[in-house]
């Protein structure tokens, strides 16, 4: 029948993708759990468990006078934070639904946009988990003092980024090697388990630690973010800029992969799943 087309501009066209990809993101936070905030709770216990096994373990081996002259528990959570930021945001976009999903049957629906929704979701997640494990902190316990909050939070936004980055180097691998893209997402997740450097300070590492730790993106992250924390701390065995540099090149290489897995997708790659 008679279709009346309507002039779309660059406005209207902008805003429709915006509220899609809220839609989206709405979609993939409740993807998790139906009850979102049962999905937060989760999150805030995951953090808390993992304040609680280092607080032990620092007090245990006796470790703490390594940390930051300060609030211990800040400079436990500022390792930990951007750690959960950087593993859950590479987890949500290797989890996003790729081309061959049912939800790209749906004309606006693409995989870019599919991507930055799961990316946005984890985001928000573990951004209202921080704020609300700090202001429990700040209220119960000590008053937490951040020194540059900017700096901090701009960290996070970098660890989130970063993760974002390897997730989507891996979510470009995975349509032709869905087996070896299983293996290396939970790689990734259990080797910064240590090689992030959230229980070391950067700066009292000898030349051959550091070596150990210096090739990966989110030590660096984590030891500018705990120089934005901490007031009487300079970083300076970590760089700002190579993160940065890392993080754009993960971005890059995953776009291409991920175009050139679009452009070649096959209704059977989901078969199996």
């Amino acid at each position: 029948m008679f279709r009346v087309q309507g002039r779309t501009t660059g406005l209207s066209s902008a805003l429709a993708i915006l509220e899609l990809i809220y839609h989206s993101t709405v979609r993939s936070i409740r993807r998790g759990h139906r009850n979102a905030l049962i999905g937060l709770l989760n999150n805030i216990l995951q953090t808390v468990i993992f304040v609680g096994v280092f607080y032990v373990m620092y007090d245990v081996l006796q470790l703490r006078g390594n940390a930051i002259r300060g609030d211990f528990i800040v400079y436990l959570m500022s390792g930990i934070f951007l750690f959960m930021t950087n593993t859950k945001s590479m987890g949500a976009v290797v989890g996003s639904e790729g081309p061959t999903s049912a939800m790209m049957l749906h004309a606006p629906m693409n995989t870019a946009i599919a991507i930055g929704s799961s990316a946005l979701a984890a985001l928000y997640t573990q951004v209202l988990s921080m704020v609300v494990v700090l202001g429990i902190y700040h209220m119960a316990f000590e008053p937490v003092h951040i020194d540059d909050p900017v700096g901090a939070i701009a960290m996070v936004i970098l660890a989130w980024l970063n993760g974002a980055g390897v997730g989507m180097v891996v979510l470009a691998i995975k349509p032709w090697w869905p087996a070896f893209a299983a293996i290396a997402q939970t790689l990734y997740s259990r080797a910064n388990m240590i090689a992030s450097g959230k229980m070391f300070v950067a700066n009292t590492l000898t030349g051959t630690m550091l070596a150990v730790f210096d090739w990966n993106p989110l030590f660096h992250i984590i030891d500018q973010a705990r120089g934005y924390a901490f007031i009487n701390y300079n970083p300076r065995n970590s760089s700002l800029e190579y993160p940065i540099y890392v993080t754009l090149a993960l971005i890059m290489i995953g776009l291409i992969g991920e175009f050139h897995a679009r452009k070649n997708a096959s209704i059977s790659w989901s078969a199996g799943r």
